[in-house]
């Protein structure tokens, strides 16, 4: 209609159906503010009647005017004046906008508006449907209709305007349920099934509609289908609302299993002649009703319609959409298409190809519709004739053509044109490649703002804008795919009782989710499972396979393991998922699912998976990425020892050549390790001791803290399982990562009940690399806690141990940190002899990551000066190790030899650097350092607001963590005040 794009006529015309917009000869007017456009809107939709003053402020403001209401509405009517009437003379009285008494009136001709041209529409299609001519009332109806751009009065503010909006939607669907009943009447039971679907998810509680959808399947040959609608709708009825089906569903219902008669595809009504021949039948408009919510996908939308238009070259122009089921593919094709149908005066042609079920439609039946709708009274047999007279056709029109749901590029290759000037837009779940001269587009997801406008034009801005982060998850959780927001939107907005956060919490569970997102007969698993249907036996099993681990993403590696295949076989297989849309692949070697297609596999694994063969998955890439991780050990810390491990392998890992490439390894696939821990966690004991192997090498090479949360979780329950087997050395192993893990999140007295579990379960006359590092650990962590005198007895035990297992570089390590124990016990000058054999010893190995500690070690128990250059060297190690942990307290220890030397400026600078890096990454400890540093240091430079400031953070950080730092702490922080500082109790 002229309303859908910018008239083309001299006239004034308005829009309400949709955004509120303007045209004077055919150019766009600026209608000003959203306020300012809310009085235009009152007065349109008064069709001429005035409006009072009053009644205008009330529309804009409702119960809570601002105080100049009226002066400001004034001023809205002279610039609607001056915008509608830009060639009034100044003192010439306005024609359109009136005063009228006390108010105002917009006097415009009706079919200036296009609501007005909406109503009359509707009124001649009744008269029609009256008259016994449902062919005009039909035609009538899509007009009507297709005066809708969108959600009425968008953006429009106001108590009227949201009244209004509620009773224009109100209208548009039942005029749209009118449309579906008129379709019904002329024949197109088929066309307007998925129209019917879309209809009964966005007003689920309309009784009419699920009647006309069952009355469609019926007709369509689907009679399981049809009375699946109606046990659906009553079970929906009975929960909502508590009552039965109405008198004409259950009518429909009674009708269907009685197989009536009356209900089959009414008859065509006898044609006519003319003096002259035939009356030519009219041009096709076979294209479903656009949706009013319609949001997003501006560029998209617009690259489409650009690519439609310009159907002009040689060729025919094909464009195909193609992405996973429920992404909104055939919605997006369909707001498309009527978007650009006034480029195509010949017609639109629209046909569902089925292709995500088990029974595509046959090309030669879809060309005969085709071929009907053309006005083709006796069709060909073969699909070649049919073709060719299609092709013949079309050769002097400009139409537009939808091949919805299509299988694959064979079945849509007969239904292409011939030649140019027609249109072809083709949706399907694969890339429909082969086609020559294709345009081929990816429907991806909505963003986030777009599924939550979604979201909103369905359940209403008021009930999102009361409980925005509660919507944000609800649309996180549909994975911002456009049919689980609708779902998800339609159920709230049938539950009027439901909050948006009592939606969030049932969808928040993640092995209920697929089934919260069902309606009526919409599910998203349903339609998940269309997909997963066409896939082969092979790519079924891979599907399911790789779901196992919970991963962001997956590298082709770790697909081969665990599909028991080399890579190049395995690649061909997940890329085949990958043309299916079951799999995404946004980097080259790298896969991932959409979320709701993991929950879909994992539930399809937990249904008719095999136990032993998940198991046996799990295994193989365990065996893949344990020696992959002693390999990044290896190449980043060379020489040294690694822990014994439980688990005999039968892989020797992917090669990692350089400390730098380890490192990009780790840190790239780190979800992925511990997504695969996690799997193996809660399987046998055989993964489980694997799976603390992989842990314990990670958390020793790449202690990041930012793991923490989820690698305990996994360990505890790793943990439940070795104490069921009394394996001990399963859990001596959980133990040690488990106080690894907690001394890097500054839980030191965590840490130190972990390792003396772990000691305790280790055999104190076997040594091992294991009892070494454990030993070790106790004792770092009895120095922390202020007990150095029990802490050397430790460290002395781990360093005979290392000896006896001839590590000496775990030895190098020992001495290092026994410099540290020293030091607080007074022995300076041992400390620093032993400080400075391990920092030889480090040299000597070639080990950077040992050097780095080393020089750490010295830099503390040297003072002042003597430090800087030390503590300098392990800061540019850890640096280029990318190591943020050691970085942070390396700059903490070196703002504080600063202050020594009376460098306060670099030292509050250096400290700065050391409190961004620590509150960045969480270390406390690490913040309790820094900020100690960086209070001195600003006491110094004569900032001794900020200084006390920073001095009190780390005393109540250090007194948190019961280290023994909080006492000189509070003693500074006491020598700043005239009274006596008393600290907090811990």
């Amino acid at each position: 209609m002229e309303f859908r794009e910018t008239p083309q006529t001299s006239a004034l015309r308005f829009q309400v159906l949709g955004p509120v917009q303007a045209w004077l000869d055919g150019k766009p007017l600026s209608l000003g503010s959203p306020q300012q456009q809310a009085v235009l809107t009152t007065l349109l939709l008064h069709s001429g009647r005035p409006v009072t003053t009053q009644d205008l402020v009330d529309a804009l403001w409702g119960e809570r005017p601002p105080t100049q209401a009226v002066a400001a509405l004034r001023t809205y009517v002279s610039r609607l004046r001056s915008v509608i009437e830009p060639r009034r003379e100044v003192r010439r009285p306005a024609e359109l906008l009136v005063s009228v008494a006390d108010g105002y009136a917009l006097r415009i001709p009706g079919e200036s508006l296009d609501l007005a041209v909406f109503e009359r529409l509707s009124a001649e299609a009744a008269a029609a449907r009256a008259a016994g001519d449902k062919h005009e009332a039909h035609r009538l109806l899509v007009q009507a209709l297709d005066l809708f751009s969108g959600r009425p009065l968008t953006g429009i503010p106001g108590p009227y305007a949201d009244a209004q909006r509620l009773r224009l939607a109100e209208r548009q669907a039942a005029a749209a349920e009118e449309l579906c009943a008129a379709a019904l009447d002329v024949g197109l039971h088929a066309e307007i099934v998925g129209e019917l679907n879309s209809l009964t998810a966005e007003h689920p509680l309309r009784e009419r509609l699920r009647e006309l959808l069952m009355l469609a399947l019926y007709r369509c040959g689907r009679q399981a289908e049809a009375l699946g609608v109606y046990s659906d709708t009553r079970k929906l009825l009975i929960e909502e609302l508590g009552v039965e089906p109405g008198v004409g569903l259950s009518a429909m219902h009674t009708r269907i299993l009685a197989a009536d008669p009356a209900l089959a595809i009414p008859a065509a009504p006898a044609s006519t002649t003319r003096e002259d021949g035939p009356a030519a039948p009219p041009a096709p408009a076979q294209l479903p009703a656009d949706v009013s919510d319609f949001s997003g996908r501006t560029e998209l939308v617009g690259d489409l319609s650009t690519v439609l238009m310009n159907a002009s070259g040689q060729a025919v122009v094909v464009t195909s959409l193609a992405g996973i089921g429920g992404v909104g593919k055939t919605t997006l094709a369909v707001h498309v298409a009527h978007r650009v149908r006034a480029e195509f005066p010949d017609g639109q042609l629209y046909v569902d190809l089925r292709g995500a079920g088990a029974s595509p439609a046959d090309p030669v039946v879809a060309l005969g519709d085709f071929l009907h709708a053309l006005g083709v009274t006796e069709n060909p047999d073969s699909l070649e004739q049919r073709a060719a007279l299609y092709r013949s056709l079309l050769a002097n029109r400009r139409m537009l053509i939808l091949l919805d749901n299509a299988r694959d590029a064979e079945q849509i290759r007969p239904l292409i044109p011939g030649v140019s000037g027609c249109a072809v837009l083709a949706t399907s779940r694969s890339r429909l490649a082969g086609i020559p001269g294709a345009q081929l587009f990816d429907v991806e997801e909505l963003t986030p703002a777009e599924a939550l406008a979604l979201f909103s034009a369905i359940v209403g801005e008021q009930r999102v804008a009361a409980e925005p982060e509660a919507a944000m998850k609800v649309v996180t959780a549909c994975g911002f795919l456009p049919l689980a927001v609708r779902i998800a939107a339609a159920r709230l907005a049938s539950r009027p009782r439901w909050s948006v956060s009592d939606l969030a919490s049932r969808l928040a569970d993640q092995r209920r989710r697929l089934d919260e997102l069902q309606l009526g007969n919409l599910a998203v698993e349903t339609t998940i499972g269309l997909g997963y249907g066409q896939l082969s036996v092979d790519e079924a099993r891979a599907f399911r396979l790789l779901a196992l681990i919970d991963s962001p993403d997956i590298p082709l590696a770790a697909a081969a393991a665990l599909l028991g295949m080399d890579e190049y076989t395995a690649e061909d297989l997940v890329e085949a998922l990958v043309e299916a849309n079951m799999l995404e692949c946004f980097t080259p070697g790298r896969y991932r699912y959409h979320d709701l297609l993991r929950l879909y596999a994992q539930r399809q694994n937990e249904r008719i998976g095999d136990a032993g063969e998940q198991e046996r998955a799990v295994l193989r890439l365990l065996h893949l990425l344990i020696p992959t991780v002693r390999n990044a050990a290896q190449v980043i810390e060379p020489d040294e020892p690694v822990i014994e491990q439980l688990t005999a392998l039968t892989s020797p890992g992917l090669d990692l050549p350089t400390s730098h490439s380890a490192q990009d390894w780790l840190r790239t696939e780190g979800g992925m390790l511990l997504s695969t821990v996690e799997a193996a966690a809660s399987g046998p004991g055989t993964l489980q001791r694997a799976a603390v192997d992989l842990l314990s090498y990670l958390i020793s090479i790449d202690p990041d803290p930012t793991r923490g949360p989820r690698a305990l979780r996994t360990l505890e329950a790793i943990g439940d399982g070795a104490q069921s087997r009394d394996d001990a050395a399963a859990l001596a192993r959980v133990h040690f990562a488990r106080g690894t893990l907690q001394s890097v999140t500054s839980d030191f007295q965590g840490a130190e009940q972990s390792f003396r579990r772990s000691l305790d379960r280790q055999a104190p006359d076997d040594p091992t690399v294991l009892l070494v590092a454990t030993a070790n650990m106790l004792g770092v962590m009895l120095n922390v806690g202020n007990r150095p005198a029990d802490a050397l007895l430790f460290l002395e035990r781990a360093r005979a141990t290392s000896r006896a297992v001839d590590a000496p570089i775990l030895e190098a390590r020992v001495v290092s940190n026994m410099a540290r124990v020293q030091h607080r016990l007074g022995m300076t000058e041992t400390a620093i002899r032993s400080a400075e054999d391990g920092v030889s010893a480090a040299r000597a190995s070639k080990n950077d990551p040992l050097l780095a500690q080393t020089l750490y070690q010295l830099g503390v128990v040297l003072s002042g000066i003597e430090a800087v250059p030390h503590l300098r060297e392990a800061h540019r190690l850890y640096q280029s190790q990318r190591n943020p942990l050691w970085e942070g307290y390396t700059l903490a220890r070196l703002a504080s030899a600063l202050l020594v030397s009376e460098q306060h400026t670099e030292a509050a600078e250096t400290a700065g650097e050391s409190l961004a890096i620590a509150q960045e990454m969480d270390f406390a400890y690490c913040q309790g350092l820094a900020n100690a540093a960086l209070g001195e240091a600003l006491l110094a430079l004569a900032q001794p607001a900020r200084g006390l400031a920073c001095l009190q953070e780390a005393h109540s950080i250090f007194t948190r963590l019961g280290v023994p730092e909080a006492s000189p702490v509070a003693d500074l922080i006491a020598q700043q005040h005239t009274e006596p500082f008393s600290p907090p109790a811990p």
